[in-house]
């Protein structure tokens, strides 16, 4: 199949006037000859990319990166200083959900005046209307003025009106993590139809998970330029690494403390004892030398947790739990279950678990620590999800799972044939 470029990015470049003084008054503006001092402020330099036909491009990168910019410029709300970018079919831009709404209006007029401002004529919006409110699950205060919706309703109905217009292009900006997680299911499908049905999605996401899970391609910008680009597991990559480069550790993840990781209690947890406090959690593996944020398939790994004992116990048991990016439990095991019995602790001590092969694939992944008691159901600390490590994956062999097959290519014949 010959896919034909749907996005053409060349040469876009934009810069801002950054104006640090005003004169207001007359007589201020007469003084200085009407002339306001000001700094150029390049927001991009030198863009070019394409995004074929049905493909799904994201862009990565740090705040102020440029990110948003690029996407109103792709957009059309912002003309580039230099370049042009040119766009094939009908464009839809989910940049700020609700943008347009009149808080004096009901949700109903709200949607007519939204759907109007993305393009819709009367009729389609009429015969779309159902649809949107039960999208955005607003059939009760629908009529209602959008002044008195909670922020929940406000952005899931603009989501809603957004995704209900049939566009060719569709540019996405930090908005699937609208409303609750149910709520957030259901437009990450949406965007997965959009997908099936063919349509060009340029998706905007500070979340690697994201990225990773819906886009084909990725890119990396960095104050106004693309610093990397590729499939999104070599974007996902690039980017830390670039993070590590130019100082920024905040998504390397390679030592978590409870406090960096803004960690909630497990609510399974609640009453928690306390004499056992876990205070860091540190991943070690084979390029710990190095600046590879990352581990390999097949790679040992190693999670180093250190604890503080502020009244002697004995027998206590540690835990380990990893889940996947979506949250499920992929692994989990404990001291106890894993025949090692650590006895009497008292002070401050250390806690080695190690994987000799770490049978994963592409993905991040987050680990749970725990310590309770060997006997009863005393739970002296729980850090849920407090850290996290990230598996890059070079082959072409897809999944979660590194499964060590072979190829023979001088098998026999089997002897027989077990029926499955």
């Amino acid at each position: 199949m010959v896919y034909s470029p749907a996005v053409r990015v060349e040469g876009v470049s934009k810069h801002f006037r950054l104006y640090h003084d005003k004169y207001t008054s007359l007589k201020e503006r007469a003084l200085h000859l009407g002339k306001v001092p000001y700094e150029e402020f390049w927001a991009l330099s030198e863009i070019n990319f394409e995004i074929n036909e049905g493909q799904t491009l994201g862009m990565l990168g740090r705040n102020g990166s440029g990110k948003s910019t690029l996407l109103k410029c792709i957009a059309g709300i912002l003309k580039p200083s230099s370049g042009r970018v040119v766009v094939r079919g009908q464009l839809a831009a989910m940049l700020e959900l609700g943008a347009g709404f009149h808080p004096e209006l009901s949700g109903r007029d709200n949607v007519f005046l939204n759907a109007s401002l993305l393009g819709m004529g009367k009729k389609e919006i009429e015969r779309r209307f159902d649809d949107i409110v039960a999208f955005a699950e607003l059939e009760t205060f629908i009529d209602n003025q959008v002044k008195y919706y909670s922020s929940g309703m406000y952005t899931r109905l603009g989501f809603a009106v957004a995704v209900n217009v049939d566009p060719d292009v569709l540019l996405i900006d930090e908005v699937l993590a609208v409303g609750d997680e149910p709520f957030q299911r259901k437009c990450l499908a949406r965007v997965k139809q959009f997908q099936e049905e063919g349509r060009t999605i340029v998706l905007v996401s500070h979340s690697a998970d994201s990225i990773r899970q819906i886009c084909d391609s990725a890119i990396v910008l960095d104050q106004g330029k693309i610093v990397a680009q590729g499939t999104a597991g070599e974007a996902i990559r690039a980017f830390r690494q670039h993070l590590l480069e130019t100082g920024d550790e905040m998504h390397a993840n390679l030592l978590v403390t409870d406090e960096a990781a803004g960690t909630q209690e497990s609510t399974k947890t609640a009453a928690l004892d306390r004499s056992v406090t876990i205070q860091n959690v540190l991943f070690e593996h084979a390029d710990d030398g190095g600046t590879r944020p990352y581990l390999l398939p097949g790679e040992a790994m190693t999670v180093r947790v250190e604890y503080t004992v502020k009244q002697p116990v004995t027998d206590p048991v540690f835990t380990l739990e990893i889940h996947d990016a979506q949250g499920s439990l992929i692994y989990g095991a404990d001291t106890d279950a894993l025949g090692e019995p650590l006895g009497f602790l008292n002070g401050k001590g250390y806690l080695a678990l190690t994987c000799e092969s770490l049978p994963l694939l592409d993905g991040t992944y987050n680990v749970s620590v725990g310590v309770r008691a060997r006997k009863g159901e005393k739970v002296y600390d729980w850090k849920d999800q407090v850290a996290q490590f990230q598996v890059m994956n070079p082959d072409r062999t897809r999944g979660s799972v590194a499964l060590p097959f072979r190829v023979d290519t001088k098998a026999r014949a089997p002897g027989r044939v077990q029926a499955g």
